[in-house]
Formats: C-alpha cells, sequence, structure tokens
C-alpha cells in the first residue's frame, strides 16, 4: 500500500504523488532547445523527486549523468587536481553501475583520470575526455548535479562552472564543437549570481561564471487540481468517501501549494489521527481533519522548521523585514534587486503576489505569527495570563462565545495598558488581541491572517475552532463613514465564507467613545462590534 511521504525522494510506484507530467514537458522543452539553467527554490520543494521523474522522463532520448555534490566530501574541492580525481571516480561509478551509458573506451579515460596523481590533473583534462564522449556516445548527454549549494563557495566549483560555460559557449559558435546538450544545477540558492575572478594574461575581472543560464520560471508548487489527484489515488485505495475536490482545495489554501506541507497534511491525517483524534479515515478526511492536522505542524519540530529558523537566527535582518510584513502590516514591493527580499524568496519564507512581497502561505504566516508573539509573551505575561485563566468561560458548546472574548479583551486591556494613546498603531492592537486570543484557542483551533486584506487600515483575523469558522476584523477607528465601509465590507467577506455573524474590534481615540461590544445589523449579517 502506498503512503505520503515527507522525507527523502518520492516514488511513484510506493508513494501518494500529485502527478508532475506537465512540469517535465516543460522542462524537457528546455532540454531540448539546449538550455543550461538552475532549478533554485527552497528546502524540500520537490527538486529532488522532479530531478529523479526527469531523467526517466528524457532517457529514451537523451544520456544523463545525474550527480548529487552532497557525495563530495569538502576536501575534494580543496584543489582542482582533488576535484578532476573526485569528479572523474564519481562518473566512472554512475557508467559502471549501468546509471548512465558511456562507451568502453570512454569509461577507461575516466578511469586513468580517477588513477592519476593529484597534483597533474586539471579540469581540461577532465573536459576534454567529456568532449570524447560526448563525440562517441549514441544520445545527446545531459547532465544534471543537485544539492550544488554545498560547492557554491569553493573556488574549485566557480571553475569548474567557468569549463562548463566555455564549452557552451564553444557550441553556440559551431554546433559541431561537443558539449553537453543541457546542465541544470539544482539548489536553494541560485548559484548563477556568483561571481568568479576569471583571468586574462594579466588582466583580471568580475566575472559569473554561470550567466549563460536560462530563466527557469516553471511553476513546481502544487495546485488544488494536481492535489486533487493526489487524493483521488488515495481514495481508490481507502473508500473514505471524502470530497477530493473540496479536500485538495482546503489543502491548498493553507498551503499555497509548498509540496512538504501538502504531503504533511495528508500524512498526518492518514496516519495521525485515527484513533486518536477520530474514529475512522472517513471522519479525519474532513476540515476538521485538517484543521488538526495544521494545528499540529505548527507546533512540531520538523526538518522545515528547523532550516527556516535556523535561517533567521543567523540573519537577524531577515527576521527583521518579515516582523515589519507580518506585525506591521507593511506593504513592501516585490524586488529581486533587495537583499533581504531576495534571501527570503530563496529559503521559501515569501513569494510575490500582484507586485509586492508576502508570506509563501498561512502554515508559515502563523507559525511565524506564534513566533512573534511568543517572544513578546515575556514582556507582556500579565496581560496573556488572563486569557489563559479565563479560557474555560469563553467556549459553549463547542464555540467560541467571540462577543465575550472582545468584551474581557478590551476589559483586560484598559486595566493593562491604560487610554489608548495617539502613537498606537492598529499592528499594536493586532499584537495584543493574538497575544490574548492565542492561549484560548491553543490546542483546539487555529488562526491566520487574511492576505488579501492586511494592510495599515485593516486587517481581518480567521480562527479555525472545532470546524467552525469567525471573522475578526481589527481597525482603527475614522468615523462613521469609514466604519460603514467597513461594515459593508465585513458583511461582503461573510458572504464569501458563508458565515452569517461576524465581528469588528475598533481602536478609537475619542475621549467621549462608548467602550464596549454592541449587536449591529448589515443586511442579513449580524456583527458584534466592539470599540475599545
Amino acid at each position: 500500500m502506498k503512503r505520503f511521504k515527507t522525507t527523502g525522494l518520492c516514488n511513484p510506484n510506493k508513494d501518494y504523488m500529485v502527478d508532475i507530467t506537465e512540469r517535465l514537458e516543460k522542462i524537457k522543452a528546455m532540454v531540448d532547445y539546449g538550455d543550461y539553467f538552475t532549478i533554485n527554490r527552497a528546502r524540500q520543494y520537490g527538486k529532488t523527486t522532479t530531478l529523479a521523474a526527469l531523467k526517466k522522463y528524457l532517457s529514451n532520448d537523451y544520456c544523463v549523468l545525474s550527480l548529487d555534490f552532497q557525495y563530495m566530501s569538502n576536501s575534494t574541492f580543496k584543489t582542482e587536481g582533488s576535484f578532476v580525481k573526485a569528479l572523474a571516480n564519481y562518473v566512472v561509478e554512475k557508467a559502471v553501475s549501468g546509471q548512465t551509458a558511456m562507451p568502453e573506451n570512454n569509461v577507461s579515460a575516466l578511469k586513468q583520470i580517477a588513477s592519476a596523481d593529484t597534483e597533474e590533473l586539471e579540469l581540461r583534462t577532465l573536459f576534454s575526455a567529456f568532449s570524447d564522449w560526448f563525440r562517441a556516445s549514441e544520445k545527446p548527454v545531459v547532465m544534471f548535479i543537485d544539492e550544488v549549494d554545498s560547492a557554491s563557495n569553493n573556488q574549485v566549483f566557480l571553475d569548474f562552472l567557468a569549463q562548463l560555460r566555455l564549452q557552451y559557449l564553444n557550441r553556440e559558435e559551431d554546433a559541431s564543437n561537443p558539449a553537453f546538450q543541457s546542465v541544470i544545477l539544482a539548489g536553494v540558492t541560485d548559484i548563477k549570481h556568483l561571481k568568479s575572478k576569471m583571468r586574462d594574461e594579466d588582466q583580471s575581472k568580475v566575472n559569473s561564471p554561470w550567466n549563460i543560464a536560462a530563466e527557469f520560471d516553471i511553476d513546481m508548487s502544487l495546485h488544488a487540481d494536481g492535489i486533487k489527484g493526489m487524493l483521488d489515488d488515495y481514495e481508490a485505495d481507502h473508500n473514505t468517501g471524502m470530497d477530493t475536490s473540496a479536500i485538495a482545495q482546503l489543502i491548498y489554501d493553507y498551503t499555497s501549494g509548498y509540496p512538504f506541507l501538502v504531503s504533511r497534511i495528508c500524512q498526518i491525517i492518514d496516519e495521525k489521527l485515527v484513533p486518536g483524534k477520530f474514529k475512522t479515515l472517513s471522519d479525519a478526511w474532513t476540515r476538521n481533519g485538517i484543521d488538526e492536522a495544521v494545528k499540529a505542524i505548527l507546533i512540531e519540530s520538523n526538518t522545515l522548521f528547523d532550516s527556516l529558523m535556523g535561517k533567521l537566527t543567523n540573519y537577524p535582518e531577515m527576521k527583521a523585514l518579515l516582523r515589519r510584513v507580518l506585525m506591521e502590516g507593511a506593504v513592501i514591493p516585490y524586488s529581486a534587486d533587495n537583499e533581504g527580499i531576495s534571501q527570503l524568496v530563496t529559503y521559501g519564507f515569501i513569494r510575490r503576489h500582484e507586485g509586492r512581497a508576502v508570506i509563501a502561505n498561512r502554515i508559515f504566516e502563523t507559525r511565524l505569527y506564534n513566533m512573534f508573539c511568543t517572544e513578546n509573551d515575556i514582556n507582556n505575561n500579565v496581560f496573556t495570563s488572563e486569557g489563559t485563566l479565563a479560557k474555560n468561560i469563553f467556549i459553549k458548546d463547542g464555540r467560541l462565545d467571540m462577543r465575550l472574548i472582545m468584551e474581557r479583551f478590551i476589559k483586560t486591556y484598559t486595566e493593562v495598558f491604560g487610554p489608548l494613546e495617539e502613537k498606537f498603531k492598529e499592528k499594536d492592537g493586532r499584537e495584543q488581541f493574538l497575544l490574548y486570543l492565542r492561549p484560548i484557542i491553543n490546542g483546539t483551533g487555529n488562526y491566520y491572517i487574511e492576505a488579501q486584506t492586511r494592510d495599515q487600515t485593516r486587517t481581518d483575523i480567521v480562527v479555525d475552532y472545532l470546524g467552525q469558522q469567525y471573522i475578526i476584523e481589527l481597525k482603527i477607528w475614522r468615523g462613521e463613514r469609514y466604519n460603514a465601509e467597513g461594515e459593508q465590507q465585513l458583511s461582503e467577506y461573510l458572504d464569501y465564507f458563508g458565515l452569517d455573524v461576524g465581528y469588528m474590534l475598533s481602536f478609537n481615540f475619542n475621549k467621549k467613545k462608548t467602550v464596549g461590544v454592541q449587536l449591529v445589523k448589515v443586511g442579513d449579517k449580524t456583527l458584534y462590534e466592539g470599540t475599545l
């Protein structure tokens, strides 16, 4: 029986997978054209699985040399000779094992290089042997190199790229010059931006050893229709009765198609929730089951989050930029030339949306919110403890009493912080409300900030609690007209979610304001409007 997999290479014969044939077709078109390019995506974004599938997909038309630089130790990059010797030996292993087709004469030539004295070896010797192979091969040769990040800081590797570049340029100048048909480098970092000293006699100039790379803009995220196909495969085996279209869309809404998160949600539902949380798989493959899986992901330690949080520790400037986007609602234009944004994209934290930088998906956003809020807990423990102590009074028949939560929040905020001051900003209220809300729903519910409505004037918080959704709009009071517009916007937003009741919390600086919560009818919607 197949399983969902979140570590290592996925095998379609053993693992439930989204069909990536369309992606492979697009990549093959680049290979057919003779492009050299880099597949750079964040950790656990399906790069290795894509390369494995691509190798099989190309096998009828090409001879594929698939390498993984994790197999190359750091010592092999110390000198040109040690690198040439190690790489020649690696290619020989691929040929001898039958993983890469190579005429025996060419295998013997590489064996001689691998057994030669390190001091005598140069890159041009290796590339000369490659050229002989290309001439003798029945099919054009394509090279994959996975995990190139492990070598990107080494001068020898940059020199290796420069040789590939030179061979490519010679081929473009004269098609009779032998070269790899295509070279695909895979890793997190886009090595196209690496710089290397390229010496021309006595002069030295800075050039990119990989400026020949074609743009790789093929979408590698998983879309709802692809997730549905994977769930259909699962459903054929398990007959849970789930609505695969609806479940696929819910999974996509939380993950924005981040492959690891898609598989992890499915894996948790399939393996972790029955019988602990649900009696049967039919009960688990529902909105409630997805909520439980997301809740588990938000608190677990896994390889993806360990890597992401480690990056924020090592790069505090990235963490500061994320805080601006999340906690302050800053609208930051997306710019590939901005180093901070470029790094956040590289590591998978953000993506481009309508010309601006946004957090990559809801799960990342909530996990980051929790991290920032936890840091703030240290300075607000008196305030947040009230939400924890009063937790039981906010839950009635398995539903949140959101009106009461707003009332107690307003009362507690006033007692702890006093009257609102002009320096108060909407982000301050958002932080404090989340600090108050988190211990109430913690362990049972989830929340996220609706990206479409987050700005300096308005924020919608969506709470999922035991299958029920609650929409709370937070905003600064800017007069009756603006408030009426906000009521209409919230009413329309409730229509989108299929809800009849919504909540609005306004931070009002007027001295004659009426503090508290009141009920307001807007068309067929019921709004509870709180004023602080």
